[in-house]
């Protein structure tokens, strides 16, 4: 379960991490294009179109590209298409300070707002241009921006638009602001259509008309009346009693209260008749009914008094037997009460007891968490690292530290490789055989030999050419050994060149031994179960500083061969040295059966045979018979190994 729940919250680091990449990326790419869409407008390339504002006899000429208008505005798709001679439009209506807002909007989205007193300029045009998202932003903004300080002042710039929303927006200030402002200039300065529409807006909301309205409207008939100039005053009379019907007959009679119609009687001469017996019958109407519901109202008091008084008689007896419940009741609870004391006391000492339980497994628990967080902390570097430097060896058996995988890649130097290079032999999959590794490496190119011992020697090899069954030895200008750390993890990573004049022999290729480098795997070779051989480091590549060929420390450099320990060493070591003497003889004879300088070696060899007798009469007799058969063994495979190279 805890290994299920880490999985998961690993997951989801991960994915997080990821989403947050891909997030920064898609800013990153925004950021940008906003960028190259603002520079394509502010430079001067490729432009082919120009927008003259303002005054048409000295207009502002702004340049302008005809392929980005007509995709972003349906204005100028339809201005410009088939129209190839057409170079400039003239906008007069329009200023150079919106039409370059706009522009920025159509360019690269981004439009500013800083000046609140261009907005319905800016909804202008967008609806000019037929932009309806810009239209929908502007008109947003615009209605937010709307307050009681300005709602006039957008109420008149909207009356070349006619926006319904902006135009309720500023009814609804005028309605709740409407005793503050009756005496307001602004509010004489709207037109009849405007007032029309603020009737019709307070009714459809169902309001009470105040009278004070109705004194504004007086108030303002008077100055339009005023306004005509007209001579006689049977014509003002007349004049104003139109306005006064063409208001009036929009009202209805629900919208005013009884209160006021008594006051609008000092209007009558100008009032409609319909209107007034309208208002006349709403009152008497109003008057019959509340006269009718108060005595519904006094009816149904009666019958309440009644029920109650009843519903007293009912309650007092319920209180007496309720009264004895309470008694018994509250002998129940002094009882539960000192159950739950008592149990209170039991909890307490649970829940101490079930603390110091749970403080304990938590205690127990934390080197378990510890290792967990570490383990994870490490598998998240390593990963993050893995991301950085490539995914080539991200399912390696071997290169675990990404500091072997930049030298890997500093060394061989191509991308290309790293970019495609895959895992083709695993001896831990595959098998520890030679032609199993050369049935999957052989033909394939480049190929980056990885070894690791028992011992935790970390080594191996790069072959630009590759590997091919029993070609032998193989030229290969660019092949290199390495060592990444030895049994004691102290060695700095290395680099080993091949020798100037020994590159064809680079490496050496045989199905009976695994990969090679160095003519018979004389700097290292893998025999057929693929376990390291006898090394000669130095033959064909070239040694580090301070190191000798021929010694131990070059022949352990790669690989240490560790000498097996023996019960009887000087026993063996006799039996080694005759052994590899007498086979050296008996190679070393030509056609003419002439011997070397070393013939007297050859009967010594003899003598095996007489330790083979004395071996036999000593108690470990299986064990030291073992060790000898090993160890003629360990000589024919070396006799075999160098009898090509070294002694014929």
């Amino acid at each position: 379960m805890d290994n299920n729940n880490n999985n998961n919250q690993i997951e989801n680091a991960n994915q997080n991490e990821n989403e947050n990449e891909m997030k920064n990326l898609e800013k990153k790419v925004t950021k940008n294009l906003i960028k190259n869409y603002s520079n394509l407008l502010n430079g001067n390339s490729f432009k082919d179109f120009s927008i003259f504002v303002e005054n048409k006899s000295n207009p502002f000429e702004i340049k302008v590209h005809k392929s980005i208008l007509s995709s972003r505005s349906p204005f100028f798709d339809k201005f410009l298409r088939g129209q190839n001679d057409i170079d400039k439009i003239f906008l007069k209506q329009f200023n150079k300070k919106e039409m370059e807002s706009i522009l920025s909007y159509i360019y690269y989205g981004n439009i500013s707002f800083e000046n609140q007193e261009n907005l319905i300029q800016l909804l202008e045009i967008s609806i000019y241009f037929k932009l309806n998202l810009l239209k929908e932003i502007i008109q947003k903004k615009i209605l937010n921006s709307i307050n009681y300080s300005n709602f006039f002042q957008f109420l008149f710039q909207n009356r070349n638009l006619n926006l319904n929303e902006i135009e309720i927006k500023c009814f609804e200030l005028i309605n709740q602001n409407f005793s503050q402002i009756q005496n307001n200039e602004n509010l004489f300065n709207l037109t009849k259509e405007e007032i029309i529409k603020f009737i019709q807006f307070k009714q459809e909301k169902k309001e009470i008309f105040q009278f004070d309205f109705f004194q504004f409207l007086n108030n303002w008939i008077e100055k339009r009346v005023n306004s005509l100039k007209l001579r006689k005053y049977k014509h003002k009379m007349n004049a104003k009693k139109r306005l006064f019907h063409s208001f009036f007959s929009l009202f209805d009679k629900d919208s005013i209260s009884k209160q006021d119609f008594d006051k609008l009687k000092q209007f009558d001469f100008f009032l409609p008749n319909s209107f007034l017996v309208d208002i006349q019958n709403k009152v008497i109407q109003d008057n019959q009914k509340e006269i009718e519901n108060k005595e519904k109202e006094n009816q149904q008091m009666k019958i309440e008094i009644e029920d109650k008084n009843k519903e007293i008689e009912k309650n007092q007896k319920e209180i007496e037997k309720n009264q004895k419940e309470i008694e018994d009741k509250n002998k129940e609870i002094e009882k539960n009460q000192k159950e739950i004391e008592d149990k209170e006391k039991e909890n307490q000492q649970m829940k101490i007891e079930i603390e110091e339980k749970w403080k304990k497994e938590v205690e127990d628990m934390k080197p378990i968490f510890d290792k967990y967080r570490d383990q994870y902390q490490k598998d998240l570097e390593y990963e993050k690292k893995m991301k950085e430097f490539g995914k080539a060896f991200s399912d390696s058996e071997i290169i675990k530290d990404i500091e072997y995988v930049k030298k890997l890649q500093e060394w061989i130097n191509d991308n290309d490789f790293f970019s495609k290079m895959k895992k083709g032999f695993s001896a831990n999959r595959d098998g520890f055989n030679s032609k199993k590794w050369h049935k999957k490496v052989d033909g394939k190119g480049k190929t980056l030999v990885i070894i690791k011992t028992k011992d935790n020697f970390i080594f191996g090899g790069f072959t630009q050419v590759g590997f091919n069954g029993n070609k032998g030895n193989i030229n290969d200008s660019n092949a290199f050994i390495f060592s990444l750390r030895n049994d004691k993890g102290d060695r700095i990573p290395a680099k080993f060149t091949i020798k100037q004049g020994q590159e064809q022999n680079a490496i050496h290729s045989h199905l009976d031994h695994g990969p090679v480098f160095g003519s018979d795997g004389t700097d290292f070779r893998l025999s057929s179960n693929l376990q390291p051989g006898l090394s000669q480091f130095g033959s064909r590549y070239n040694l580090p500083n301070g190191i000798t060929y021929n010694t131990n420390e070059a022949q352990n450099y790669i690989i240490e061969r560790k000498e097996k320990q023996y019960k009887f060493p000087k026993l063996i070591l006799i039996i080694r040295s005759e052994l590899y003497r007498g086979m050296f003889l008996s190679v070393t004879e030509d056609k003419s059966n002439k011997v070397t300088d070393y013939s007297e070696l050859s009967n010594k060899s003899f003598q095996i045979f007489e330790y083979w007798i004395y071996s036999n009469q000593i108690k470990d007799e299986i064990e030291i018979t073992q060790e000898i058969i090993n160890e003629i063994k360990i000589g024919i495979d070396y006799f075999q190994l160098n009898q090509k190279s070294k002694f014929i």
